[in-house]
């Protein structure tokens, strides 16, 4: 993603400057704290508080709001950098508050809404997550169970949610509930909820093999209360809202993927130059070069596929299967490469005491949130071959 590439053309100062205040940014508020973080899996909320201050909350949000009306680049440059050094989990907090829940507010939400949330997300005050996954229902949406039923002014909500990421961080959740169950997963509504409501609890946070100090957690609804202005866009069209807004998820998806792709490749070149094995460098090995060559040569044609969705995301061209498509192989590259990188480690890749493994095991959720690998070729087989 260097500015070579033809979608990041526009917007190269604008990443530059950004790329500057981020990294000195991690450098100085996250790195030195990260791995305490990760032992704790608990990110402090000063830490978005900090990175609000910096501008690094959202920043392609319209300027109105206090956000920099960056490009959409910019949001994707910080997902891809905060990858590549290292810190998957602040990384995909980010991806859900700055890349998900900002824009479903922006473009779907009333001036109203976006007057008395947008701000508050861009400071860093109030945290967003996106509330769709339940404890029986995953990829397919219809099997939501959740219900929203409407009782004069307000909308009575029931129900759970699980896997939630910023699930304890979070003040605002874009909750997807049933309003019609007759009509499945065309009977879906979106709701901007105020997590401080009553009725609103969180369970405890959800242990995971990788990404830890990104809190994760289940969300219950017991008769939630929350009124019919809570509505987001349009009553029964959460599904149509759903599929507008993923294109630019698994974008960011992707974004993650090919940095954290970049920072395990350079570290394990700068590895396999220095261990030595049988007299010589590991990097001598004609095993080594080709298995860096062949991922190489793949992580460049990822790249390119990215930047040629990128240029049709913001022509409002990029179709879901494209959208599926990036999604599929840039994740699925993401995990082999991770992979094959920790193998040329040796032993010591297995330890913790080397960020290869924690590359590897933070890399294996990218197939599987926002649309497991095998719902992406269904997605793109239907383009190939219809229903």
């Amino acid at each position: 993603m260097g500015h070579s590439t033809p979608a990041l053309a526009d917007a190269s100062e604008d990443i530059t400057l950004f790329r500057d205040m981020l990294l000195r940014c991690l450098d100085k508020e996250v790195l030195p704290h990260y791995d305490q973080w990760e032992k704790d899996g608990w990110m402090p909320k000063s830490a978005w508080l900090t990175l609000g201050a910096a501008g690094l909350l959202a920043p392609d949000m319209p300027e109105e709001y206090g956000a920099a009306g960056a490009p959409f680049e910019v949001s994707q440059m910080i997902l891809e950098e905060t990858c590549r050094v290292g810190v998957h989990s602040l990384s995909t907090a980010l991806s859900v508050h700055s890349n998900i829940v900002a824009p479903y507010v922006n473009n779907l939400g009333t001036p109203e809404q976006k007057a008395m949330w947008l701000p508050k997300m861009i400071t860093g005050e109030v945290i967003g997550s996106i509330g769709m996954t339940e404890p029986g229902a995953g990829s397919d949406l219809a099997g939501m169970r959740t219900t929203a039923v409407r009782q004069g002014d307000d909308y009575i909500i029931n129900g759970s949610k699980t896997f939630i990421t910023n699930g304890l961080h979070c003040g605002l959740l874009v909750l997807a509930a049933k309003t019609d169950p007759t009509l499945g997963a065309k009977g879906i509504t979106l709701f901007l909820v105020d997590s401080s409501l009553p009725g609103f609890t969180k369970g405890k946070g959800i242990k995971k093999m990788g990404q830890h100090s990104n809190d994760t957690a289940e969300l219950f609804f017991d008769n939630l209360r929350v009124p019919a202005s809570a509505v987001l866009g349009e009553v029964n069209q959460g599904f149509v809202y759903l599929m507008q807004e993923l294109p630019r998820e698994r974008i960011g998806i992707g974004s993650q993927a090919i940095g954290a792709c970049e920072g395990a490749m350079a570290m394990t070149a700068d590895y396999v130059r220095q261990r030595k094995a049988f007299g010589q460098p590991v990097a001598q090995f004609q095993n080594t070069r080709f298995t860096l060559a062949e991922l190489r040569a793949q992580l460049e044609l990822t790249k390119a596929y990215w930047a040629h969705c990128v240029t049709r995301f913001k022509a409002g061209l990029m179709t879901t299967q494209e959208a599926s498509i990036l999604k599929l192989t840039s994740t699925e590259l993401q995990v082999k490469l991770t992979h094959e990188c920790l193998q040329l480690f040796g032993g010591y890749g297995y330890t913790e005491e080397y960020p290869i493994s924690r590359f590897f095991t933070d890399a294996r959720v990218q197939t599987i949130y926002a649309g497991t690998s095998e719902i992406m070729k269904e997605i793109i087989a239907r383009g190939e071959l219809g229903r």
